[in-house]
C-alpha cells in the first residue's frame, strides 16, 4: 500500500500534455481525426480551465497533431489565457447570436480539418452534433480517460479528501440536538472555502463548490431531501452528515450517520447492517472484480436482511475533477476495476420513520484493493455523541 503525499497545485504542462496524448492515441484506435468537446468537466481535464457554460459555445477542437484549439466567445480570450495550462491555441468569435459568416459554427468550420472523422461526446447538445454532422462517431472517450487517475490527480484528491475529513470531524465534534442546518451549512463552507483561499488566494472559484448538510432521522430516510434548510440535528437518531465537492478542481466526498446522547433501539440492527455491507464491498473492491459484482455483494446482505424494499442506490460513484462521475458500483455496469480508480463507498438503507443508514468515504484503488483517502469514525460507539 504505497501512501499519496498531497498536492494542491495546478497541474503542471507535462500532466496536461499527457492527457492529451493518452486522448490522441485512444481517437486513433477508433479512427478519429478530430474531437469535439464541449462537455465543462472535460473541457477543464483537458486545459485547466473552468467557466460558467451559458449561451456562448465554448469547444474544444483535438486533432491528431499541433497544439488544441479552443473555440471561446471575444469576451472570454484574456481569461482563457489566464487558466488555461499547455499548448492551447485560441480561436474566438465576437457574440452570439451573431450575423451569417460570423457565428461561432462558422468559425467552428473553418478550423475543423477538411474530410475529417469527427468524434463527438455523448452529451454533445443538438447544435454542436448539427454542425459535426451526422457522420459523427459518438465515443466518451475523455470520460473512459478520467476514470483511471494519475498520480498527480490522486494527490490533489488527498488534499481535497484531507480538508473534508478535517471539517466533518470538527462537525461532529461539536454535534448536539439543536444545530440548524443553514447554520451548519454556510459555517462548515465557510471553513473549508477560508482554507482553500488561505493556501492559494487565485484558486478558481468556477471549479470550487463546497456542499454541507444533514438530515434528522425525520427525513434521514429520504436522502436527498434537502429542501428545508430551517430543520435541525434531533436527539437519538439516525442523524445523516455529508460533505462533498470539489476544490479547486477536484472532487471528495465524506459522510456518516450519527447518533446524540443515545442509539435508538430500532436504529441498531439497520446501523449493524449497513457497515456490514459496506466490510463486504470494501473486502470486494480489488483489481480485476466486476463493479457490478461490489454492489451486488453489498446489496445482498441488505436483501438476506430483509431490507431489499429500503434501499434506494447503488454502492457508489467515481470521484474525480467532479465530485460525482463514472465509474460506478451498480449492477449491470459490468466494467473490471482498475489501479488508481477513486470511488465513493456507500451503501446505505433508508426506513421510513426509522432513518436513513449511510457512511461514505472516498477510496482509491491501490494494487492491493482499496485505500481510504477520506477518514472519520465508523461504528456505533464513536459515533454516538453526548448531549
Amino acid at each position: 500500500m504505497s501512501a499519496i503525499q498531497p498536492v494542491f497545485a495546478p497541474p503542471p504542462r507535462e500532466e496536461i500534455a499527457d492527457r492529451i496524448a493518452r486522448l490522441r492515441q485512444a481517437m486513433g484506435q477508433h479512427g478519429i481525426d478530430c474531437y469535439l468537446s464541449i462537455q465543462t468537466d472535460n473541457v477543464y481535464y483537458l486545459t485547466n480551465f473552468a467557466n460558467y457554460a451559458h449561451e456562448r459555445p465554448f469547444v474544444l477542437v483535438i486533432t491528431k497533431d499541433g497544439p488544441l484549439r479552443f473555440l471561446t466567445p471575444k469576451l472570454e480570450g484574456s481569461h482563457v489565457e489566464m487558466r488555461a495550462v499547455g499548448d492551447i491555441e485560441l480561436v474566438t468569435y465576437f457574440e452570439f447570436p451573431a450575423p451569417e459568416g460570423r457565428r461561432w459554427s462558422d468559425r467552428l468550420l473553418e478550423i475543423i480539418p477538411h474530410g475529417a472523422k469527427i468524434g463527438i461526446e455523448s452529451t454533445c447538445p443538438m447544435f454542436l452534433a448539427q454542425v459535426a454532422g451526422r457522420d459523427a462517431v459518438v465515443e466518451d472517450l475523455i470520460e473512459d480517460q478520467r476514470m483511471v487517475k494519475s498520480p498527480f490527480e490522486l494527490a490533489r484528491i488527498q488534499h481535497a479528501s484531507n480538508l473534508a475529513s478535517r471539517a466533518h470531524g470538527e462537525f461532529l465534534a461539536a454535534a448536539r440536538p439543536g444545530i440548524n442546518l443553514a447554520f451548519a451549512n454556510s459555517d462548515v463552507g465557510r471553513k473549508v472555502m477560508g482554507q482553500l483561499l488561505t493556501e492559494d488566494p487565485t484558486i478558481n472559484l468556477f471549479a470550487s463548490k463546497v456542499s454541507f448538510g444533514f438530515q434528522p432521522p425525520s427525513i434521514s430516510w429520504d436522502p436527498h431531501n434537502f429542501t428545508d434548510l430551517s430543520v435541525a440535528t434531533e436527539e437519538g437518531g439516525p442523524n445523516v452528515s455529508l460533505l462533498n465537492g470539489v476544490m479547486n478542481g477536484y472532487g471528495t466526498e465524506i459522510e456518516r450517520t450519527f447518533f446524540l446522547g443515545h442509539v435508538p433501539e430500532a436504529a441498531k440492527r439497520p446501523f449493524d447492517t449497513m457497515l456490514e455491507a459496506r466490510r463486504v464491498a470494501l473486502d470486494a473492491a480489488h483489481p480485476g472484480m466486476l463493479m457490478s459484482e461490489v454492489d451486488r455483494l453489498a446489496n445482498d446482505v441488505f436483501r438476506k436482511a430483509g431490507y431489499a424494499d429500503y434501499m434506494l442506490h447503488r454502492t457508489g460513484h467515481g470521484i474525480g475533477v467532479t465530485g460525482h462521475e463514472g465509474p460506478f458500483f451498480a449492477e449491470g455496469y459490468d466494467r473490471e476495476i482498475e489501479p488508481d480508480m477513486v470511488f465513493t463507498m456507500e451503501p446505505g438503507i433508508y426506513i421510513p420513520g426509522v432513518g436513513g443508514f449511510r457512511h461514505s468515504d472516498t477510496i482509491r484503488i491501490d494494487a492491493s484493493g482499496p485505500v481510504l483517502m477520506t477518514n472519520g469514525a465508523i461504528s456505533r460507539e464513536e459515533l454516538t455523541f453526548g448531549i
